[in-house]
């Protein structure tokens, strides 16, 4: 069986980058039916574990991404990637510096 699977992904704790709460942290994610929540944009989900990890950059673009697709088309949530590809043809790897061919 592959490593993970869907059982490790429900144990995750899934919150929502794009709504930080006043004492640090992330709000849990998703939106209930709830008048307050109907007003909330849509939420970018990511694990706590990934959401703690990634820059402030990282964060805003992914919520940037998220929010400048249509959602809910034909029923269902608009997916984005959390990373986006980088601009020099995928040669940068996260978190190193790219200093370029010589």
């Amino acid at each position: 069986m592959a490593k993970g699977g869907l059982k490790e992904w429900f144990k995750q704790n899934w919150v929502d980058i794009g709504s930080k709460k006043k004492g640090g942290g992330f709000a849990k994610c998703g939106r209930s039916k709830l008048k307050a929540d109907r007003k909330r944009k849509y939420p970018k989900c990511v694990p706590a574990a990934k959401a703690a990890r990634m820059t402030k950059s990282q964060i805003r673009s992914a919520v940037k991404r998220k929010r400048s697709k249509p959602q809910g088309v034909g029923g269902k949530p608009t997916n984005v990637k959390t990373f986006a590809k980088a601009a020099g043809g995928g040669m940068a790897v996260r978190g190193m510096k790219f200093i370029g061919v010589r």
